[in-house]
């Protein structure tokens, strides 16, 4: 039995943690902040409750196996889990909406052609087609297996170009495929609001990026009742069932290393923890940044972790007076009257864009509002994570907020005249909370490479990292399947492979 000690109360991090105390070692769990979670955050006033992360789940077979491998009690008992139909409503520039049902690939194709024209769906349809191929080129290397010492083979990109004659055009980006294979911009800013969801650029992301919607449209949209905090309350909650105890405001200075192996932590104030093995869940650039790991340059500098990704998120949770009307969409994308403005401001341009894409969701549970005579409204949109005025200008934030409401209101009936209160939460938040402005994407080959993560097992023999900054990426699912891969290391050594 080895004494573990994990950095970080994540979600990857605590998947990793449950899994070891299940193998049978010693896991103590040593988190700066307050409480558990991470990134899956919780924010409550006046009785209403919002998710500050994630509030919605993708792949929820993760956390299924999670729940499975570790303790008799499924997940399904332990959290509400409901799909969400319509998965998602779009409303684009030009007025036109289009509600996608969820994990019914005839019936997004059908509405498709109901709403946008005939061969509109039969576009979308043939594109899936293509990404179902790069999904299964890239899936299993990219989120059941340890990143490999080379990993050249992901720098070329999974997604096929459809054949032109003889040819095959091949583009560079998710942008570009869209623009280039779909034939209506209606389309194409559908294809980008997915990208813009997991925290990318569509003009930047390579084509490899169309296993997002794949995924989605694959596998369904899932709500936990209660938010995404409820799925990190139950994780934790499997912790302490296998024992894993928990030190929280405990501000990790350093990793101990000793005769070439980590050996333990070193707390703020000098307090020293002795391990055989430590896991990191906490951002990778951030640990290597401040010190915490390889301060003295003995393990060669900090690995590669996803370089392309600079972008972060403003939210704005909304509590408005009046009921939720009947046949409200949980989750609508209002989608941006200039995507080139949008993903010139995400490129860097110095400014923020005068009309981002919006996501603005409205779960239908008693849970997040005071009574039925309130709603909870979240508000997420995509944004530079470093700007030339600071995020923490209060000013700057509220005017920017400003036009993710009026955005909004085509989603919300009477959104403006509604707004009991509001609460802007900005990349400066996200830095407080991470020590990162920005927002981890989940693992994508193509691009050179440039959205591969740091692999699980640092240049530190003893050290392994399960973060958002870690293999697969950002994004809830891929922490899960992180937890998954740094416990197949740990408990199976060098030659695990992944689980099939």
């Amino acid at each position: 039995m080895a004494r573990i000690a994990v950095i970080g109360a994540g979600m990857g991090a605590m998947a990793a943690a449950a899994r070891l105390a299940v193998a049978g070692h010693r896991v103590t769990v040593y988190e700066r902040a307050g409480t558990h979670g991470g990134s899956v955050g919780r924010f409550e006033r006046d009785g209403f409750a919002f998710d500050t992360g994630p509030g919605l789940l993708h792949l929820p077979a993760v956390y299924r196996d999670l729940f499975v491998k570790t303790g008799k009690e499924p997940l399904e008992r332990c959290v509400g889990l409901t799909q969400v139909d319509p998965a998602s409503r779009h409303v684009f520039a030009d007025g036109t909406a289009v509600s996608l049902p969820n994990a019914s690939r005839a019936g997004v194709v059908s509405a498709l052609d109901e709403a946008l024209g005939a061969g509109a769906g039969e576009r979308w349809g043939a594109f899936l087609n293509r990404a179902r191929e790069a999904w299964d080129r890239s899936r299993r290397p990219l989120l059941e297996e340890p990143l490999p010492e080379d990993v050249s083979p992901f720098s070329r990109d999974p997604y096929p170009a459809p054949r032109t004659g003889l040819l095959r055009r091949t583009a560079a980006s998710l942008a570009q495929v869209g623009r280039r294979e779909l034939g209506d911009v209606r389309l194409a800013a559908l294809l980008d609001g997915y990208a813009l969801a997991y925290g990318l650029d569509p003009a930047a992301a390579p084509p490899s990026a169309a296993v997002l919607p794949y995924m989605e449209q694959t596998f369904g949209t899932w709500y936990v009742r209660g938010g995404l905090r409820a799925l990190a309350d139950a994780v934790y909650e499997r912790c302490l069932a296998r024992r894993v105890e928990f030190v929280f405001g405990a501000d990790v200075t350093r990793v101990v290393e000793k005769d070439g192996h980590a050996a333990g932590l070193e707390l703020a104030g000098g307090r020293c923890v002795e391990a055989d093995q430590v896991v990191a869940g906490a951002p990778v650039p951030a640990l290597y940044r401040h010190g915490v790991v390889d301060p003295d340059g003995r393990e060669g500098g900090a690995p590669r972790f996803a370089s392309g990704v600079r972008t972060g998120r403003v939210v704005v949770c909304l509590a408005l007076r009046g009921a939720r009307e009947a046949g409200a969409v949980h989750r609508t994308v209002v989608h941006s009257s200039d995507p080139d403005g949008e993903s010139a401001a995400l490129a860097g341009g110095g400014r923020l864009c005068a009309r981002p894409t919006v996501t603005v969701l409205r779960p239908d549970d008693e849970v997040s509002r005071p009574d039925g005579e309130h709603e909870a409204v979240t508000l997420t949109a995509t944004v530079p994570a470093s700007w030339e005025e600071p995020w923490d200008a209060a000013e700057a934030a509220e005017a920017f907020a400003d036009r993710m409401v009026e955005a909004a209101g085509a989603a919300v009936p009477g959104l403006r005249e509604r707004v009991l209160w509001r609460a802007v939460r900005t990349p400066a938040d996200t830095f407080r909370e991470t020590g990162m402005y920005e927002v981890p994407a989940p693992a994508l080959a193509g691009a050179g490479g440039a959205l591969l993560p740091a692999g699980n097992a640092a240049r530190l023999p003893g050290l392994y990292l399960a973060g958002g900054w870690a293999h697969p990426g950002g994004g809830l699912a891929h922490a899960g399947m992180a937890g998954a891969l740094v416990a197949g290391r740990i408990v199976e050594g060098a030659g695990f492979r992944g689980s099939r």
